[in-house]
């Protein structure tokens, strides 16, 4: 096994943000949507493990890479996605974009620019999104709102952790020519409360990261798939949520996310609306042909 339990975060996918492949989903997508996410999280894990070395983090990337090839069979943690890509046809090219971002994580700290940030989501998060849609047979016209979603979520988590990241691991996603414009030293991190310096520099990040749910929320309604629909709606509405609370919270002197039961509320209500428009516009437009028919 790369990962050995020692090293492994004890984190599931019930411990995130954001809903992973829920009932939502159909049952027959579900099982390739859990492996390519316990694979992702067995990466993650040694990739941000606060005491490997960066030669033993890369070691165990790469049995992770010849495991989901088929070139060893020393990561348990990729053998049923590999089982998985085989069974559908499907490429290992998306969870090898997840690898190269996680490589990057043990060599890189910290990101200079807006664009270098959008540019690393590019392989942590948007090969999620594109792997979700490629194994619902949804087109290659969907990507463009998953990834404005998914890089989305990225950011969304960078700021909620971002107080731990630096104490943990000495890594900072938010961009150093924002710090170095409100005059924020890295140390600031480890505080337990924002400087105002930083707190502004957090919400204006958290802002810039607004601009991308309005192309996000275009994926509920452009995906064949209702119940992909529906599950994708609800990620959309909790990270409008989320992201307006870092527009005005500080996530160093508190956790900015949602209760159990406010975030069930917000996934209820996005559940309705897709089913109304998805199921009641359908309706509406069998009347009307039948009116014409008639």
């Amino acid at each position: 096994m790369t990962v050995d339990a020692d090293y492994k975060s004890g984190k599931s996918e019930r411990d995130e943000n954001f809903p992973v492949a829920s009932h939502l989903i159909s049952s027959r997508h579900r099982g390739p949507i859990l492996a390519f996410y316990r694979f992702a999280r067995a990466a993650d894990d040694a990739a941000d493990h606060a005491s490997l070395t960066p030669d033993a983090k890369l070691a165990r990337l790469a049995d992770l890479e010849d495991s989901l090839l088929g070139k060893s069979e020393r990561a348990a943690d990729a053998l049923p996605l590999r089982a998985a890509l085989h069974k559908r046809n499907l490429s290992p090219q998306h969870a090898l974009d997840l690898l190269k971002a996680f490589r990057q994580d043990v060599t890189k700290s910290r990101y200079a620019t807006w664009e270098e940030l959008i540019d690393y989501c590019r392989f942590s998060a948007m090969p999620v999104g594109r792997f979700v849609l490629d194994v619902h047979g949804e087109p290659k016209s969907t990507w463009t709102s998953s990834d404005a979603l998914c890089a989305a979520l990225q950011i969304i988590n960078h700021l909620q952790d971002c107080g731990k990241d630096y104490r943990t691991i000495n890594r900072i996603y938010v961009p150093q020519d924002e710090l170095k414009r409100y005059g924020v030293e890295d140390a600031a991190f480890a505080r337990e409360k924002s400087s105002p310096e930083l707190l502004q520099c957090l919400h204006g990040l958290a802002k810039h990261t607004a601009t991308l749910i309005p192309t996000a929320a275009l994926l509920p309604k452009c995906v064949a798939d209702l119940r992909l629909a529906a599950e994708t709606s609800v990620i959309v509405a909790l990270a409008d949520k989320l992201v307006a609370r870092l527009e005005t919270r500080d996530p160093l002197s508190g956790g900015v996310h949602l209760a159990k039961s406010h975030a069930a509320l917000v996934a209820g209500r996005a559940v309705a609306m897709t089913l109304v428009r998805r199921v009641g516009g359908k309706r509406s437009m069998y009347r009307a042909v039948g009116d014409d028919t008639a």
